[in-house]
């Protein structure tokens, strides 16, 4: 939430600075407290002419709110160097400007109305989210985060394939092998095909797999020539898929690897934090949970008044869609932070397990005949409120039963 300053005489002359934003070029429009359109200008992406337009907005006037419908990415640019002379730059969500636009004259859309109508919504609304300078370690923590949120998108997809594969071949080992786990994946990189698992046999299996260092190496080769016994049929395109198993089955390995390293860089950084350990004191979240807890909120709570505020933008907390006579209508938000959803969900189901206060609450959610993800989002929303307590107050979490004994 952002203010206007005032005066004696009334509200100080500001403009309002709207930029749809682009990747080439960006298109920036200035209005007066009157809706009056002093500039409108289309912009490149580039330093030297983005430090250009910001000297001829506050020519206009150095008292300015900039709005953007873009607040990373391709705009990073242009905010940071807003942000580096001191302006204050709001956030107005695209599906809003997409929204706002239906209610201006003119059914065209270019770049110039869209700027225009940022800029607008800006000079009416107060509510929008005012953006602050990012830290590095944040900011390192981000591109982490949503490094390993790639990699384990592309991980599971590469899995499906691997058993897709291996079902069109060979279908007694893919039910036999858990294609998740390393060892499975090992012996996917070396043999593919049932012949070739009966024609090494069980005892040179078992030493190969040791020679690779795999986990239960002796019950793994067990399982993979019981069911190259079950299955001598050999089925067309068997040589060409066993080489696309293999070769995903290499690539799963390099990216378990990956994510493993990934993990320790995150956990690195995150111990790095001022709050790292408030945040890992909460059952259920650990250095990862808690560094996209960091990449979501920069560790600053301010711009949320209420942790009532917080669980909505997490979208933990059910919206109303009441219409005549019906009320009490909940539903579950449509604008919300997947990241911080994840978090806060996944922390429950942890802590479910490992806490005995949030155990003792999700049991008595399911005994009000909740569902069992209505009974975790419950749990979730709670754990916002003590979360968002622990974090404005930098206190390390207490279980009841440890301030029982205390006291």
């Amino acid at each position: 939430m952002y203010e206007v300053r005032r005066t004696t005489g009334g509200i100080v002359a500001w403009n309002w600075a709207g930029t749809d934003i682009g990747k080439a070029h960006h298109h920036t429009v200035v209005l007066n407290n009157d809706g009056e359109v002093l500039l409108s200008r289309k912009v490149v992406n580039d330093e030297a002419d983005l430090l250009r337009l910001i000297s001829e907005v506050l020519a206009l006037g150095e008292d300015v709110v900039w709005s953007v419908d873009v607040a990373d990415g391709m705009a990073s640019l242009l905010v940071n160097l807003l942000l580096n002379h001191g302006q204050t730059v709001v956030y107005l969500p695209g599906l809003a400007v997409n929204r706002a636009s239906a209610g201006y004259r003119g059914l065209g859309k270019t770049d110039a109305k869209d700027a225009r109508v940022i800029a607008d919504q800006a000079r009416m609304r107060r509510d929008l989210h005012v953006l602050t300078p990012e830290s590095e370690l944040t900011a390192e923590l981000r591109v982490m985060t949503d490094r390993r949120a790639d990699l384990v998108k592309e991980r599971t997809r590469k899995t499906n394939r691997l058993h897709a594969q291996v079902l069109s071949i060979f279908p007694a080992l893919e039910q036999a092998l858990e294609l998740t786990s390393m060892g499975p994946l090992v012996l996917l990189s070396g043999y593919q095909t049932s012949a070739a698992l009966r024609r090494l046999g069980r005892r040179r299996l078992t030493t190969w797999l040791r020679n690779r260092r795999t986990r239960s190496a002796e019950d793994l080769a067990t399982a993979a020539v019981e069911a190259a016994e079950r299955q001598h049929t050999r089925l067309p395109g068997e040589a060409a898929i066993a080489d696309v198993v293999r070769d995903l089955a290499l690539e799963l390995l390099g990216l378990h690897e990956k994510i493993h390293e990934l993990d320790k860089l995150i956990e690195a950084r995150f111990r790095e934090h001022e709050l790292a350990p408030v945040i890992s004191s909460m059952p259920g979240i650990g250095p990862l949970l808690g560094a996209e807890f960091l990449a979501a909120t920069g560790g600053d709570l301010s711009r949320f008044p209420s942790a009532d505020r917080l669980a909505a933008f997490s979208g933990v907390a059910p919206v109303p869609r009441d219409s005549g006579n019906v009320n009490g209508n909940l539903h579950r938000p449509r604008r919300y932070h997947r990241g911080l959803q994840r978090v806060f969900y996944r922390s429950a189901m942890i802590s479910i397990r490992t806490c005995p206060e949030s155990r003792a609450f999700y049991d008595r959610k399911r005994a009000e005949k909740k569902t069992h993800k209505h009974a975790v989002l419950a749990l979730a929303r709670r754990r916002v409120n003590v979360l968002f307590a622990m974090v404005r107050d930098r206190e390390i979490y207490q279980s009841a039963s440890s301030v029982t004994t205390a006291a």
